[in-house]
């Protein structure tokens, strides 16, 4: 039986993992199948550095197969723990299992560190964080239920819950948390998203740079969430109340509560391709402790050593029985007891790699995510491609799944910066990339010209470089591609031609983006040209770099109006949004004359005509990428005229309308000026 001062234990039961409440008191319960003996630790304060009690199993009455596991009758939720765990150390066969001062339980449903003293690079994380038990049923819900909103009906708006308030120029009364998020949720919903796409918000480590800004002397610090220390917890970081031990829980589940109040679904960012424990001579908060060589893909060649296809050290061995069963377990957790409508899956192809390293043709893990029953109405995002080449964008081997489409990003910004050769893939890229997706719905396709990683819209059309020398790398990180243009000025200018160039082609990728078939994505503040000052891999940079600024709402309120009234009639137009690819007679393609397109490797225009089988409704887009104006001659319509919903090349609010007060056009020919959009409606 279990021994240690104070002890009033029971043997304990092997299911579930992680730590229970239940009417007899709290089940410990850890899997380790290298361990040869194992202590449970209890912490009175989150900033102690021994235990108040160690309670140690005994193997023959604590243990079932490889689950070590107790009942404590006398402790409740609150209780701060972790695990010593003593095992035979061989890394040369994949074990670093060695006698530990505290590990993370990797089923912990909170985790607990000083909220003034995060760990530093290079320090020991054994005594920063401890896990702390959680009653998953006590709290009021009052009704909450998953939105369900269809695919079709879907628009994502990328964002970081610390960025997105963190500003001064937010207002918000707790800037930089899940209720300051909550406070934003009106400027969401006017907008016209419906589903936010948060950064990671498992706990993670922000402590793991040891780097300064080189400029500046600020410590750098994981400010984007890819480095997760334990996958079931809630960021700490983004509380309020950061000393309250159930903070985190509580105060997510507030926020998903104000989410679907306000007809927003909640879609996380899960990491489950790597962890904060890097190579093998990274820390050890939790994994690496109980079972390297089930957790991680050992590297055959040194089985000290990790197999490394996420560019952070070590890759998970994500199709071993008991870390597939971790995942779904966290999955299960994130949608049965915190409410959330989908996830996106950082690197998924990396979850698709065996223990020899290389892909799988039917994953085991992304198979049961995506026939498991409980997440069958939720949204399944991969991110199709890992660090190390895997690249699986429209053969993501699983049929469910939805999956970022880097094609569209990069087709649709060579279009606009005005490249040769790119008029046919825009083409495939407007209907939903029929030539990626090969018959499948279009919204499997998440169109984005933006995300996190690379530049913002503002900032993709102000630079032709990167700038990312407060990083502390050099220059040398971020990526070189970024299809970007400054349009005759480096950065921030008070040109006003400069300007205005710049603020049109920030339009026209945006009405590229939302006018497609598929499921958009905009990245955070893009509908106003945040910028960050060129930095196009910002991950290290918790500061105005990565902050969204609203000041800038006010300079260009235009920007975001344009944006709101096309979103308003991208969800009243149901030909925009087709559950197929458009069939015979729904879309006509044309070029400066009618159904004669140019494809050439010199052509920069495009046009096409869709038409709604269901409603009287007709939309004709045009499209330069010239530097000039070009003369488009618009497609006759018998009973009725049409009307101009938007062009690019106006200024606010002439640039855009409403399809009930659009402006007549009678000529035959439309001028569309030069790199503009134009699109004009009948109905």
């Amino acid at each position: 039986m279990a021994t240690g001062a104070g002890v009033v234990a029971g043997a304990g039961w092997p299911m579930p993992l992680g730590a229970s409440v239940g009417a007899e008191g709290v089940n410990f319960c850890v899997h380790s199948e290298a361990a040869t003996a194992v202590s449970l630790l209890l912490f009175d304060h989150h900033y102690a550095t021994r235990p108040t009690r160690e309670i140690t199993l005994d193997s023959a009455q604590n243990r079932s197969d490889d689950c070590w596991h107790v009942l404590l009758r006398d402790v409740t939720a609150g209780q701060l723990y972790g695990w010593r765990v003593d095992g035979q150390d061989a890394p040369e066969h994949g074990q670093h299992s060695e006698e530990s001062s505290l590990l993370l339980d990797p089923y912990a449903r909170a985790v607990m560190y000083a909220p003034d003293r995060e760990r530093n690079a290079g320090e020991s994380p054994n005594d920063t964080f401890k896990g702390v038990v959680v009653d998953g049923g006590s709290y009021n819900w009052e009704g909450d239920e998953p939105l369900l909103r269809p695919l079709n009906e879907t628009v994502i708006y990328e964002l970081h819950v610390r960025g997105f308030t963190r500003h001064p120029s937010s207002g918000v009364t707790h800037p930089g948390t899940y209720s300051g998020l909550e406070q934003q949720l009106p400027y969401l919903q006017s907008l016209g998203v419906t589903a936010i796409e948060l950064l990671p918000v498992q706990q993670f480590d922000p402590g793991e740079i040891g780097r300064v800004n080189p400029v500046t002397g600020e410590q750098l610090r994981q400010f984007w969430g890819y480095q997760p220390v334990a996958w079931f917890a809630p960021h700490r970081g983004y509380c309020v109340n950061q000393r309250d031990p159930l903070a985190p829980v509580t105060e997510f589940r507030d926020m998903v509560k104000a989410c679907h109040r306000a007809g927003i679904e909640v879609i996380l960012d899960v990491v489950f391709n790597h962890t904060a424990e890097g190579g093998a001579a990274g820390p050890t908060f939790s994994w690496r402790g109980f079972d390297s060589d089930n957790y991680y893909l050992s590297d055959p060649r040194d089985r000290a050593d990790y197999m490394d296809f996420s560019g952070c050290g070590n890759t998970v061995n994500a199709n071993h029985p008991v870390v597939r069963r971790m995942i779904l377990d966290c999955l299960h957790f994130w949608v049965r007891d915190m409410h959330v409508d989908g996830f996106r899956f950082d690197l998924a192809a990396a979850l698709a790699r065996g223990e020899n390293g290389k892909p799988l043709e039917k994953p085991p893990v992304l198979l049961e995510i995506e026939n498991d029953a409980l997440l069958s109405q939720t949204k399944i995002i991969a991110e199709p491609w890992d660090a190390a080449g895997l690249y699986q964008l429209g053969s993501f081997p699983s049929g469910r799944w939805l999956e970022w489409n880097d094609r569209f990003r990069d087709d649709v910004r060579r279009f606009v910066r005005g490249d040769e050769g790119m008029v046919s893939a825009l083409a495939d890229r407007f209907q939903g990339s029929p030539d990626i997706f090969h018959g499948q719905r279009p919204q499997r396709s998440v169109n984005y010209v933006t995300c996190h990683d690379g530049f913002t819209l503002n900032d993709l059309v102000s630079y032709n470089q990167r700038d990312n020398h407060a990083n502390g790398e050099d220059d040398a990180d971020g990526s070189a591609a970024n299809h970007s243009c400054n349009h005759g000025a480096e950065g921030p200018t008070a040109d006003v031609s400069v300007q205005a160039v710049r603020t049109r082609q920030v339009k026209n990728a945006l009405a590229l983006l939302l006018l497609a078939q598929g499921t958009p994505m905009l990245l955070a503040g893009d509908e106003f040209r945040r910028t960050q000052q060129g930095n196009n891999n910002a991950y290290c940079q918790d500061n105005e770099i990565s902050w969204v600024d609203w000041g800038m709402l006010r300079e260009y309120s235009g920007l975001q109006r344009f944006v709101r009234m096309l979103l308003r009639f991208r969800a009243e137009w149901s030909a925009l949004r087709l559950p197929d690819f458009p069939m015979e007679g729904q879309l006509h393609w044309h070029g400066v004359e009618l159904l004669q397109p140019d494809l050439g490797h010199h052509s920069h225009t495009l046009a096409f005509t869709l038409r709604a089988d269901e409603q009287a409704h007709a939309l004709h887009m045009m499209v330069n990428a010239h530097s000039e104006a070009v003369q488009f001659r618009l497609p006759v319509l018998p009973e009725r005229g049409w009307r101009r919903l938007l062009d690019t090349a106006r200024a606010s609010p002439d640039d855009i309308n409403t399809a009930a007060h659009a402006s007549r056009v009678d000529d035959e020919h439309y001028s569309v000026s030069a790199r503009s959009v134009v699109v004009v409606i009948a109905h």
